[in-house]
């Protein structure tokens, strides 16, 4: 079972991060489309110093905070019970697993990427707490996001000058953020749909009814999602190609 601010912190990284990568390579691509490269990171413009790395800083220490919730606060270093592994807490030690693989994210290559991707990935398939009902299909769709991004990291390394492939894998980091505040509101806020309760840390509908209107629930929700992070995508086109768009350029192009 997981908790409101389990998802809202590792949620907040991945919408920062998937937003300035949309933002940088539209500008990157609209500055200049022939000399287009796929970045696994992109630096701040105009800055030399530490600044230039900061989108590295936010991944690095949203990580490191989330693994701090997730293997310090969360067990309340209660790692061992009678000498082995505390079975209570094996979903907090999976989720520290994924973490440290996006610590070792920072400035690799695209491939190297697409492992942290894809051990998230596997977390969300192959889950000590089996999640089910409700909670598993917020879950399974969180699981198809991981999916895009684990495919947008490989295809960058084979496509490197690909702007639909650099383009997509922000699309899809930023649906992750998006995906993991709605799963916050939904499962453990209050916007748990009619008909379904919490008890015991456990979410339970009380019919299949209310089942299949949470799931269509859900389905809306992330229709919303994907239409929003793409006119957001479009408009940001429109804007950085009337601010800093060669025209000559695209035309080739």
């Amino acid at each position: 079972m997981g908790s409101f601010i389990g998802h809202i912190l590792p949620g907040t990284l991945f919408l920062l991060v998937g937003v300035w990568h949309i933002w940088s390579s539209v500008v990157r691509y609209v500055s200049n489309p022939k000399t287009f490269r796929v970045c696994v990171w992109n630096p701040v413009p105009g800055f030399d110093g530490k600044f230039k790395h900061l989108e590295l800083y936010v991944i690095s220490i949203g990580a490191f905070i989330d693994l701090c919730v997730e293997l310090l606060i969360a067990t309340q270093l209660k790692f061992f019970v009678g000498g082995i592994l505390n079975s209570t807490y094996l979903n907090n030690f999976e989720h520290s697993g994924m973490l440290v693989m996006f610590l070792i994210f920072e400035g690799a290559l695209c491939l190297i990427a697409g492992t942290a991707f894809a051990a998230e990935y596997l977390l969300f398939n192959f889950h000590s707490t089996t999640h089910k009902g409700l909670e598993g299909y917020y879950h399974v769709l969180l699981a198809f996001l991981v999916g895009l991004c684990v495919l947008s990291s490989i295809a960058g390394a084979l496509l490197p000058t690909s702007f639909p492939v650099d383009l997509c894998k922000g699309i899809g980091i930023t649906l992750q953020g998006i995906w993991f505040y709605q799963t916050a509101f939904v499962l453990y806020g209050p916007m748990l749909p009619a008909g379904c309760s919490m008890k015991d840390n456990v979410i339970t509908c009380h019919s299949k009814e209310s089942v299949v209107r949470g799931e269509l629930f859900a389905n809306v929700q992330l229709f919303f999602a994907v239409l929003a992070v793409h006119v957001g995508t479009i408009a940001s086109f429109g804007f950085a190609a009337s601010r800093y768009g060669n025209f000559e350029e695209l035309a080739s192009n």
